[in-house]
């Protein structure tokens, strides 16, 4: 078994991965293929997802019994620890002027 979910991905794309996958939900497709298919499926994915995101999960001989890549700009990153495969959060930019604090330090505790 196999899922992708796309968000922001042209039309074009969501139409040729429902050539392959069922979309259950808009966006969300599955289907159970070979790995050389799966493999040919995340090569379109990565052709034709412009400025979307996307990530591929499928079944997989690990601990967690399942395996993910992703595509594109997400808050949301795979980190590898100690071989198992965790999502980490990007921290969420902030502007140098409101990190300030009124005693001139910066939020960290080093001075500006």
């Amino acid at each position: 078994m196999m899922a992708i979910v796309l968000e922001n991905a042209p039309a074009r794309l969501r139409g040729r991965l429902a050539v392959w996958l069922l979309e259950v939900r808009s966006g969300v497709y599955i289907g159970t293929y070979s790995v050389k298919v799966r493999d040919m499926i995340w090569e379109h994915v990565k052709a034709g997802l412009e400025d979307g995101n996307a990530v591929m999960i499928w079944d997989a001989s690990t601990e967690s019994g399942f395996d993910f890549w992703t595509l594109g700009k997400n808050r949301r990153i795979p980190v590898e620890m100690d071989g198992l495969k965790l999502v980490s959060f990007v921290p969420v930019e902030t502007n140098n002027e409101n990190s300030e604090s009124k005693s001139g330090k910066a939020e960290n505790g080093l001075p500006s």
